[in-house]
C-alpha cells in the first residue's frame, strides 16, 4: 500500500519484498514494475566483484538485499520500501537505517530462530526501529519488548489505537492520526478488516514523513484502490472460487478464515494444503477447521516440507475425525486437480498453507493457460 501511494504522488519508489512466488525478479521492483534481466545480473555481478576483493561471503538473502539496493541506488529511486526478511535485529536488511521503521505485529513463528515467546520476538523485530525516528506498530496487544526497546532508544513510537487509527463507515473508512483526519478513504483493495489496520499504519508512516514525502488525499484514495499482492486472498476464479493464500502460521489462517467467512458461499470448500514441517500446523488447521469441508493435504516441495501423512494426523488431531473429509495426495498440483474435478460452480477451492504451495498451483496455471 505505501508503494502504491507514493508511486500515485509521481515518486520514483524502489520495493524489496520476500520470498517470490514464481520469478526472482518479483522481489525487486522499481514503480511497480519487476527489475529485468539484465539490471538484477549486472547487480549481482557487482556485488561478487566487489566481495571478492575483501574474501567475503555472502548467504542468498544478503546477496539478493545488496542486489535490490544497487539497483535502486542506480535506478536513483526517491524512496526505497525494505520488507525484513526474519526477525529484524540480525537481518540483512537491518543493515540500511530507515527514515521510518513499520512492525505490523509480532506473532509466535520462525521460533526456532528468533524465540518461543513473542516477548522474544518482539526483541528481535523492535530492533529495526532508529533513534529519534518514526517506530509505527500496527497491531494491538504490543509486547513489552518492543515498547521498552523504542523508549530506550528515543523512538517516535506511533502505537495503533494510541497515536493513530481508524473508523469504519460501511464502504468507507476515516482515519485519525497526529496531522488530523482522513476521512471517506475506500477500503483498499486487499480484502479483508486486518488490512485496514495496515493501511492505517501506511498512513501514520507518511504523516510522520510528510515534510520529506507529501501526499495528496488523491494519491492516498488512488494507492489504496490499486495495491494488490499476488498470492494474499487472490481470487484468480468465481466459478468455483478459487482462492490463493499464503498463510502459514495460525494469525493469518485466522485473518484467511475471516476472508472466508465475509464471502458468503452456498457451496463446499475444498482447501488444497501443503506446509512445512517448522510451522504450527495444528494451530493453522485449529483456526480454519470450521470454515473448510474437505482437506486434501499433500507434501510441498521443499527440503522443509511437513509430509501429507504428518498433515493428515495434525487434521485428525484437530477433531476432524471423518476420513472422508481428508484425503492425501503425491503433490500440490494433483491435490488441485481433484478438487477442481469435484467442486461446483457455487463451492469454493482455497490453496494455502505456504509461498510454495501457492507458487506450484501459480505455475500449473499458468502452464495450463498458455496450452
Amino acid at each position: 500500500m505505501m508503494e502504491s501511494i507514493l508511486q500515485s504522488a509521481g515518486y520514483k519508489v524502489g520495493c524489496y519484498t520476500s520470498p517470490h512466488l514464481l520469478h526472482y525478479n518479483e522481489r525487486i521492483r522499481i514503480n511497480k514494475i519487476n527489475i529485468d534481466d539484465r539490471n538484477l545480473c549486472n547487480a549481482f555481478a557487482q556485488i561478487n566483484a566487489a566481495r571478492k576483493h575483501c574474501d567475503i561471503s555472502l548467504t542468498y538473502f544478503e546477496f539478493g538485499t545488496l542486489a535490490a539496493m544497487y539497483c535502486f541506488m542506480e535506478a536513483q529511486v526517491d524512496v526505497a520500501i525494505m520488507e525484513i526478511g526474519l526477525g529484524g535485529r540480525l537481518d540483512a536488511v537491518n543493515i540500511f537505517d530507515p527514515d521510518c521503521a513499520i512492525l505490523t505485529s509480532v506473532e509466535l513463528d520462525h521460533i526456532d530462530y528468533l524465540g518461543d515467546t513473542r516477548e522474544k520476538i518482539g526483541f528481535e523485530k523492535g530492533a529495526i526501529f532508529r533513534s529519534a525516528k518514526p517506530a509505527v506498530y500496527a497491531d494491538l496487544n504490543i509486547p513489552q519488548s518492543v515498547s521498552q526497546y523504542a523508549r530506550k532508544i528515543n523512538a517516535q513510537f506511533l502505537r495503533f489505537d494510541e497515536e493513530f487509527g481508524y473508523i469504519k463507515k460501511g464502504d468507507q473508512w476515516d482515519f485519525w492520526g497526529q496531522l488530523g483526519e482522513r476521512r471517506s478513504l475506500p477500503l483498499p483493495a486487499l480484502r479483508g478488516e486486518k488490512q485496514l489496520q495496515n493501511a492505517s499504519a501506511c498512513l501514520a508512516a507518511l504523516d510522520s514523513l510528510s515534510e520529506l514525502l507529501p501526499v495528496k488525499m488523491s494519491d492516498i484514495r488512488q494507492g489504496l484502490l490499486d495495491a494488490v499482492i499476488p498470492g494474499r486472498f487472490q481470487v484468480v476464479s468465481t466459478q468455483p472460487m478459487i482462492i490463493l493464500d499464503v498463510a502459514h502460521n495460525p494469525s493469518a489462517a485466522v485473518v484467511l478464515s475471516n476472508n472466508l467467512q465475509a464471502i458468503k458461499s452456498t457451496g463446499k470448500t475444498y482447501a488444497v494444503v501443503a506446509m512445512l514441517q517448522d510451522k504450527d500446523i495444528l494451530g493453522v488447521v485449529e483456526s480454519l477447521k470450521k470454515d473448510i469441508d474437505y482437506w486434501l493435504v499433500s507434501t510441498v516441495k521443499s527440503p522443509r516440507a511437513a509430509s501429507a501423512e504428518f498433515l493428515q494426523q495434525q487434521i485428525y488431531r484437530s477433531g476432524i475425525n471423518n476420513t472422508d473429509q481428508c484425503v492425501k495426495f503425491d503433490d500440490c498440483v494433483a491435490a488441485f486437480v481433484f478438487a477442481c474435478e469435484q467442486a461446483s460452480k457455487d463451492d469454493r477451492i482455497c490453496v494455502f498453507g505456504s509461498f510454495y504451495t501457492v507458487s506450484e498451483i501459480l505455475h500449473f496455471m499458468k502452464i495450463a493457460h498458455s496450452g
